[in-house]
């Protein structure tokens, strides 16, 4: 990988780009093996994941489906002949449905709680990186998903005033996780309320923050870091001088050239928790180049974010499936913003 001459960030050559789209393609249509994290209420609850998810029914469960096919979108839009191509444009045809959808909605709306925030999360990133697509399947694909969109930025705005406290994980139930990309979707749709509901909330839960303590981190688990989960999120709900007030107060270490964080390590890429590390430097990786694109004062994080791609990225292809099934996505949007 070369870095870019501008923002110093690494970049993906479209050879290295066909690598990463043969994960989504590997998975998008496995079945099997899958983790429904389903409650039944009745055996009529009792069905295989693709009759419950006929979009999203790959990759062993529904956040990593909709995520892959993201990567899809993310990696055709990035470069429009890319190997694979062919066959990512007809799986995002085959799935992305009315019809497919509109299971989806239903089966959301009998589970008001599922995916949240997780992969309701994703599924706004992914219409988000539709509505920017210069293609003519683009415009098909939105409206299928559009009606799913417009139901969990509802629901957002709904659960969020509930929400007593942010949930500071580094997993899937990271509260300022599923708020970034969502504020982005916000934006990239005019949708003042759910706007409105995610900076009020962001500036409840975090704006008096102090001293993130960031050398706890990582936990064994992780794929996010929550220290840098709500750095994320604040730089996009604060105005610039406001930020740098509130990150001098929540993570000053952050500042200084000499700051430095050490590689999440995986021993056992098998397991599908421990695996999650290299997540983690990926999601770590996206924040710091991203703080440094925006913030020319924070360009020493590009050697750092360079660092932790490094560690995991020789390991994404040709991966067992614990991590193959969703780690690309990582991969891809630390280096494909």
């Amino acid at each position: 990988m070369a870095a870019d001459q501008e923002t110093g960030r690494t970049e993906l050559s479209i050879g290295q780009a066909a690598n990463l789209m043969q994960l989504p393609l590997a998975c998008a249509e496995t079945e099997y093996p899958n983790k429904l994290s389903q409650t039944l209420r009745s055996d009529e609850d009792l069905a295989s994941p693709m009759e419950l998810h006929p979009a999203f029914y790959g990759c062993f469960d529904w956040h990593s489906a909709v995520h892959g096919h993201w990567s899809m979108v993310r990696l055709l839009k990035q470069f429009p002949d890319v190997g694979g191509g062919t066959q990512a444009r007809a799986i995002l045809q085959r799935h992305i449905t009315p019809e497919n959808v509109a299971k989806d909605i239903e089966y959301l709306r009998a589970n008001t709680a599922w995916e949240r925030p997780y992969g309701w999360a994703w599924l706004l990133k992914l219409t988000h990186e539709l509505q920017g697509w210069n293609d003519p399947m683009a415009g098909p694909l939105i409206a299928a998903l559009e009606p799913l969109a417009d139901e969990l930025s509802q629901m957002y705005i709904a659960h969020l005033p509930k929400l007593a406290y942010p949930i500071r994980v580094g997993e899937h139930a990271n509260t300022a996780f599923g708020l970034t990309f969502a504020w982005d979707y916000a934006l990239q749709f005019d949708d003042i309320p759910l706007q409105m509901a995610i900076k009020q909330r962001a500036q409840d839960f975090y704006l008096q923050d102090k001293n993130c303590p960031i050398g706890w981190e990582p936990s064994g688990y992780d794929f996010l870091s929550p220290c840098l989960e709500e750095v994320d999120l604040m730089r996009r709900v604060l105005p610039k001088e406001k930020f740098m007030v509130w990150l001098n107060e929540f993570l000053p270490e952050l500042m200084s050239p000499s700051f430095d964080m050490p590689v999440g390590q995986v021993f056992d890429r098998t397991d599908g928790k421990l695996v999650h590390l290299d997540g983690l430097n990926f999601s770590r990786a996206w924040v710091f180049y991203a703080l440094a694109e925006q913030y020319p004062e924070l360009g020493h994080l590009n050697n750092l974010a360079d660092r932790h791609v490094a560690y995991s990225y020789p390991n994404l292809v040709g991966d067992s499936y614990e991590g193959g099934h969703w780690l690309g996505s990582f991969a891809i949007n630390a280096l494909l913003p």
